[in-house]
């Protein structure tokens, strides 16, 4: 009878924390290198059967168009518009919105999104200025929390992800879609434990899926299910440990429920690289 006890308690122990426990159950189904001419690969979308990425801070304002053999089509250079530090990419039906964002240092006063046309030749269309309200401190710093490396879009706003190195959470803010000049607060916060550093939005699914790291390089993938910007207590998050430790995904683009494609860094040494992970 102890027996049947203590193995019942441990049962439900183990169901008790499947909710927040890490989920090792994933497979890396695909892999390829990718070109040094995107060796700082720092976001991911789809564009006529073809990825779309950019490099990140310092690189050409430019998109890279490449198939999944990891040979880049084509070179969309996106003329009026600077890199100071592209952080992720995200699109709807119009438009393909590039987050220049990347805030290593705490400092930066020139946050912002660049709105581009993907069917008139990339022509940049507009520009969405915005600022923390919460920030006030714009010394140059190692850790704070107003670091945005993951963008996504839904049907009525676009989401910022931020990297916080102080907590290892990550905060949420909105922003609108139409240019101008905004001043951000935070809507919620959550309690990661690693650094955020790419985000995509499945509408059909309301699935948002982040990746990030922690300062081991372990290397993590998130659900957010049920997305609801109106219920945002009520989204439930999967925490999966990828197989990728040592590496940076900045990336990640949801296929389905299960299936996501990842871009890592080649991180100065190596190639980056294109991965197809199935949970």
């Amino acid at each position: 009878m102890k027996t049947l006890i203590n193995l019942l308690i441990l049962i439900v122990l183990f169901l008790g924390s499947k909710n927040s426990t890490k989920i090792i159950a994933q497979t890396i189904i695909f892999k390829t290198r990718l070109p040094k001419q995107i060796d700082e690969t720092s976001g991911l979308e789809f564009f006529k059967d073809a990825f779309l990425t950019h490099n990140d801070s310092g690189g050409k304002a430019s998109l890279y168009a490449f198939n999944e053999a990891g040979i880049i089509l084509k070179e969309y250079s996106i003329m009026g518009a600077e890199n100071i530090d592209w952080e992720d990419i995200a699109q709807d039906e119009n438009y393909i919105y590039i987050s220049d964002t990347g805030n290593n240092k705490g400092k930066r006063q020139n946050l912002n999104i660049i709105i581009v046309d993907p069917n008139n030749d990339f022509k940049k269309v507009g520009k969405i200025k915005f600022n923390y309200s919460n920030q006030q401190n714009f010394d140059k710093r190692s850790k704070h929390p107003f670091d945005a490396e993951a963008l996504v879009s839904t049907s009525n706003e676009l989401i910022l992800f931020l990297k916080n190195r102080v907590t290892n959470t990550t905060e949420l803010y909105s922003i609108p879609k139409t240019p101008g000049n905004y001043s951000l607060s935070p809507k919620k916060s959550y309690d990661v434990k690693s650094l955020i550093t790419g985000a995509d939005y499945h509408n059909p699914t309301k699935l948002i899926a982040l990746v990030g790291y922690t300062r081991s390089r372990e290397q993590f993938l998130y659900t957010l299910s049920s997305f609801d910007m109106e219920n945002l207590d009520q989204v439930k998050i999967k925490k999966i440990k990828l197989p990728l430790n040592g590496k940076q995904i900045e990336a990640i683009k949801i296929i389905d429920q299960n299936t996501f494609w990842l871009t890592s860094e080649d991180e100065g040494v190596g190639y980056p690289m294109l991965y197809k992970i199935r949970l």
